[in-house]
């Protein structure tokens, strides 16, 4: 089959104490329940990522949940129910599947039995799905969750972090689609000509103690140094040796663009 995928909640497995790190095609998952010599016990993230090589995309979701991970397997849960509904959109060209994407996750969130089902559980949870499509990057935001982009014309200018940590949004028992006017972020990026690293976290990594890690460019020279594989071991194995409490769950690849990407007039 062309897809491949890992479906995880923190409730199957915790993983405190204990590092993971798995492949998924070219994408890369690394997992830390936090240390149980800290105070931790469980472990309230999840992710959903599918590939698929052939049509040239990955489909990657994030989740970070709090009080219980019960709004974390609800929402896993809905996206799976709708996998052949997004994966059918991504076999389409870049400009189809990004034009309608939003309003299909829009949809997903708003369907009312799972609306329904969000005010009846326990907790809530932030979430960020992120699709690489061609020579483009998409996103959808809810909540703290972080989205950074490494390629060196960006790095030169400054840039590495296309998603911020946005407070007080949520899907679950709090919904921000609730609201009146539900609040998210959504973008599209041109990917660079060469070599893009794309890197996803919660911010168990970017809140430990002894560590630079809120800062992008400590996370880019680890990945530059050593490769993904390995960096997100060693950022992992960094929040561990310094007594982490929070879990940290990272989504990690790097795609290789051989179009040119736009520049400006006057060069």
């Amino acid at each position: 089959m062309s897809i491949r995928e890992l479906k995880w909640n923190g409730s199957e497995k915790h993983f405190v104490d204990e590092l993971d790190v798995v492949q998924i095609n070219n994408v890369t998952v690394g997992r830390f329940g936090g240390n149980s010599s800290a105070g931790q016990y469980k472990n309230e993230d999840g992710c959903l990522v599918w590939t698929n090589e052939k049509e040239n995309w990955e489909f990657a979701m994030l989740l970070e949940g709090h009080r219980t991970a019960k709004s974390v397997e609800l929402v896993i849960e809905q996206f799976y129910r709708m996998k052949k509904d997004i994966t059918d959109l991504l076999a389409q060209s870049a400009r189809s599947t990004l034009k309608k994407m939003d309003r299909l996750i829009l949809d997903i969130f708003e369907e009312p039995s799972f609306m329904e089902a969000c005010r009846k559980t326990t907790g809530e949870t932030a979430c960020l799905i992120v699709i690489r499509k061609e020579k483009y990057l998409w996103w959808f935001s809810i909540g703290d969750c972080i989205l950074h982009l490494f390629h060196p014309e960006l790095i030169a200018l400054g840039e590495r972090q296309l998603v911020q940590r946005s407070f007080y949004e949520w899907v679950g028992e709090v919904n921000t689609f609730e609201l009146p006017v539900p609040c998210y972020s959504t973008g599209k990026k041109e990917l660079r000509q060469g070599l893009n690293r794309i890197f996803i976290t919660t911010d168990g990594l970017t809140e430990c103690p002894g560590v630079p890690f809120e800062d992008p460019a400590s996370i880019e020279e680890t990945l530059t140094e050593v490769g993904i594989e390995v960096g997100v071991e060693k950022l992992l194995t960094a929040i561990k040796e310094n007594n982490v409490r929070d879990s940290t769950t990272i989504i990690a690849w790097s795609v290789e663009i051989e179009e040119t990407a736009s520049m400006p007039s006057d060069l």
